[in-house]
């Protein structure tokens, strides 16, 4: 394919996903203004808000000045300026899984190495026009993050999407070069850094799929406790469906707070608080309707969740233990050879606690004034239980005994040949 071509239908997959992005807040807020406000105004207000809910959920902290508005809507002088940074994480998902699928297409156009820097380009020139086209003086963005971080999530997915293919499939280039020295390493060790890649991918997509479900689950038990929620908000149609909006861009963020809560430090909704198996502290919460599942206490019982950890760690051992080939695990001389089982999984705890580590840090942050500065799990604690959890269930399955399998070469010649016949 020709070079330039690549690189314009690289071009065009970044520019889709931030119109897409846009769109998607933009359309919602379109109907909703026109139907409390009609067509007053509508642009020079829909815009910056549109702006600014896409940055957020890249990512980007934003700066709310109300102080103009405060007085007449009785709000408190310190509770007008403060920060909002617990990002929507539905908007940074879609843009990291369109990249990805972006960087998979570079990969196989044959020229990676040209539409990867296109897309981003791209991308980071999209970022800085809706930047630069949004200002308002009530909700701020410092600019250098709005243009790097949404950028960076793009970027993270395309890179992503191109190695992963090329691992695969091959690149004529760095991956395949890096392929040919891991080979080198011998049957011992070449499988070593993909068996730790896909270890971590399974404790990581089972934690988000356990977390997910929990959460599914308490919605359909707390239904009665969520609908109430909403009544005590008294609001009509348009609103209760932009507050149901709302809350579903910002699903993928609880399913963060649940991985961390699920391996057992929980996480916080302000300051002096803390939601996790053994014991919940809130105090006075936002009246949003989605905390009605929250759990109003803890039990002995529940911290039997942070086995899920350990069975997904279990589970990643023992996927790797199954990919051993026999001369890989005793490269002919039947000796087992523990080194390379306890990298593997050494390398699952630490990939699968940094990557914890990772979903905590851009799952939390701010929320609002005072105690409201303190939302989500704390990565360090989150890192630490997930790593200590999966590296308990890999070891358990990657260092106990390995039987190996005899082959014709070692059996004896007593036990090859045949038995005299009976005369």
């Amino acid at each position: 394919m020709q070079r330039v071509l690549v690189a314009v239908l690289a071009a065009v997959d970044a520019l889709v996903a931030a119109a897409v992005g846009l769109v998607a807040v933009l359309a919602p807020f379109t109907i909703v203004w026109i139907a409390v406000f009609g067509d007053a105004g509508a642009w020079a207000a829909l815009w910056p808000a549109t702006a600014r809910v896409w940055q957020l959920g890249h990512l980007v902290p934003v700066h709310i000045d109300a102080s103009e508005f405060a007085a007449p809507l009785g709000i408190p002088d310190a509770g007008a300026v403060f920060w909002v940074s617990v990002a929507p994480l539905l908007f940074a998902a879609f843009t990291l899984f369109f990249a990805a699928r972006s960087g998979r297409r570079a990969v196989q156009s044959g020229a990676p190495l040209i539409a990867l820097p296109a897309g981003v380009v791209v991308f980071v020139l999209a970022a800085a026009g809706v930047q630069l086209t949004s200002g308002n003086d009530v909700a701020e963005t410092t600019t250098w993050q709005a243009i790097v971080l949404p950028s960076a999530v793009y970027a993270v997915g395309a890179i992503a999407g191109a190695v992963r293919a090329a691992w695969r499939d091959g690149d004529g280039g760095a991956i395949d070069r890096i392929q040919d020295l891991v080979d080198g390493w011998g049957p011992v060790w070449r499988d070593v850094l993909p068996l730790i890649v896909r270890g971590t991918a399974v404790v990581i997509v089972g934690l988000v799929c356990a977390s997910a479900t929990i959460l599914a689950a308490l919605v359909a038990l707390n239904g009665g406790e969520i609908v109430a929620l909403f009544e005590r908000t008294h609001a009509d149609v348009v609103g209760a469906t932009t507050l149901t909006l709302v809350q579903l861009a910002y699903v993928p963020t609880m399913i963060g707070w649940g991985i961390s809560w699920i391996a057992g430090p929980g996480f916080a909704l302000g300051s002096d608080t803390a939601v996790s198996p053994s014991g919940t502290s809130l105090g006075v919460v936002p009246g949003v309707p989605i905390f009605g599942v929250l759990p109003e206490g803890g039990s002995g019982w529940l911290l039997l969740v942070a086995l899920v950890p350990v069975a997904l760690g279990a589970l990643a051992g023992w996927i790797a233990r199954r990919a051993y080939a026999d001369d890989w695990a005793h490269e002919g001389t039947g000796d087992e050879h523990y080194g390379p089982r306890v990298v593997i999984a050494v390398g699952i705890a630490v990939g699968s606690g940094a990557v914890a580590a990772l979903i905590a840090a851009v799952s939390g942050g701010s929320m609002g004034p005072g105690r409201l500065a303190d939302i989500g799990a704390d990565a360090g604690p989150a890192a630490l239980a997930v790593g200590l959890e999966a590296l308990l269930g890999a070891a358990i399955m990657l260092l106990t005994p390995m039987r190996r399998q005899l082959a014709w070469s070692d059996l004896s010649d007593d036990e090859t040949s045949p038995a005299p016949a009976d005369t």
